[in-house]
């Protein structure tokens, strides 16, 4: 326990808190009990949360106790963005989301031994509570011209949309969430985001106010990588936690395309890698760059982590497999359609002329060129070199998933997408 707080801010874990010798002086003589909460604004979490649920993680293997709470009812009112209003969601979808997301946080941390995690809905005590009973025994604490000073607030009061009484109310819930886990739990400890500063600030001195006692924040760094551009994007989409909505494999690409000038950073903030190993990991970023060992670690370690060992040995072999290191055949579909979902193709039918397939995958321009490729010697079919120029796909062509993968040369790869009737 005594140099957990070492430990994240080695691990860049730590952008703010309220009083740091005070923090260590607690967390040295703990356990102590921390909690992050999180709000069911989508049906998964995304790369920001997961570094949330990193540092409980390690605070739970430092031997302090951890809440994870899910926010039934801050969910239902929104935490306000600077921009413009959130559209408020049903009650039923987000009772459908809070579900979701307890699901998806459980796996994170240990909830079973001497020291298990627990998890709550904040729902819990707020469903019975009066606006009257809210009004007086919270509203009462908070005071305007100090809630009006927060960085979100500010810039909608200054804004042409405005704020409304149910989003400026926002951070009295989030505030009233860290009294009640401190009356409940004995809970002196809440981390969030940097950019969650104002609400977090909110319970702690709310607390003060009620119980005269002094609790702790920690927050956590934006990440942004070279060009001060925020992690977590791929394609101008979210990389989201959920299988579903970010495959396995495509989770597992992001990671491995991390550049160089940022990989370190991400494998102190994601892994559990020691100081030795990240350090010989950066090394061989400087001294040997086109491994990519430091990317490939990474990946790794973070899909295992969200997604388990399996799914990490699938992507691992799809991703070896497209580039000619192994048997594509032995994939499974899912695996398959995902690895090569973001690959340029067009369809292709059993019968089909591998000439014809070449050009409906836009691998090449037009017939000649796609004889010429194959006479050549630079067309492949799932990883085997073709040089019959008259070769046709056949049912034997077809991996799993109803694709066939041609390749032009070392590097162009295209996907065939079955159609016809002897698509599945």
């Amino acid at each position: 326990m005594t140099d957990i707080l070492d430990e994240l801010q080695w691990r860049g874990l730590v952008a703010q808190t309220t009083d740091e010798s005070a923090l260590r002086e607690a967390l040295a003589g703990g356990p102590i009990t921390a909690y992050c909460g999180f709000d069911p604004t989508a049906p998964s979490l995304h790369f920001g949360n997961l570094v949330q649920l990193v540092v409980l993680r390690h605070l739970q293997r430092a031997g302090h106790r951890v809440i994870c709470l899910v926010g039934g009812s801050t969910g239902l009112i929104g935490d306000p963005r600077p921009s413009a209003e959130r559209v408020l969601k049903t009650k039923e979808q987000t009772a459908a989301w809070v579900a979701n997301i307890q699901r998806q946080v459980r796996p994170f941390l240990d909830d079973g031994g001497a020291n298990p995690a627990v998890f709550v809905d904040n729902l819990d005590w707020t469903a019975g509570l009066s606006a009257l009973d809210f009004l007086r025994d919270v509203g009462k604490h908070f005071r305007v011209n100090q809630m009006v000073k927060k960085d979100a607030i500010a810039a909608r009061l200054n804004s042409d949309e405005g704020i409304s009484y149910t989003e400026f109310s926002y951070q009295l819930l989030q505030g009233l969430d860290y009294l009640e886990l401190y009356r409940q739990y004995g809970c002196t400890l809440q981390t969030g985001g940097n950019d969650q500063w104002g609400n977090l600030t909110a319970g702690s001195d709310l607390i003060h106010r009620v119980e005269g006692r002094s609790v702790h924040l920690l927050t956590t760094p934006l990440l942004t990588d070279s060009s001060g551009e925020k992690f977590g994007k791929s394609a101008g989409n979210a990389i989201w936690l959920d299988p579903v909505m970010t495959s396995p494999y495509a989770f597992y690409q992001y990671w491995l395309n991390v550049e160089d000038a940022s990989v370190g950073t991400l494998l102190r903030v994601f892994t559990d890698r020691g100081r030795d190993e990240v350090a010989a990991l950066e090394r061989q970023v400087t001294e040997e760059p086109w491994k990519r060992a430091a990317q490939r670690t990474l990946a790794a370690d973070v899909t295992t982590l969200v997604h388990g060992a399996e799914a990490t040995a699938a992507v691992q072999a799809a991703s070896e497999a497209l580039f000619g290191k192994g048997e594509l055949a032995g994939l499974d579909a899912a695996t398959l359609r995902d690895a090569t979902a973001e690959l340029p193709g067009g369809p292709v039918a059993v019968g089909m002329s591998l000439v014809d397939a070449l050009v409906a995958v836009g691998l090449v321009d037009s017939r000649n060129a796609a004889r010429r490729t194959i006479g050549e010697g630079g067309a492949s079919v799932n990883g085997r070199k073709v040089t019959d120029p008259e070769m046709v796909l056949t049912t034997e062509h077809v991996l799993p998933g109803d694709v066939v993968v041609l390749r032009r040369g070392r590097k162009n790869l295209a996907a065939g997408r079955l159609t016809g009737p002897d698509a599945t």
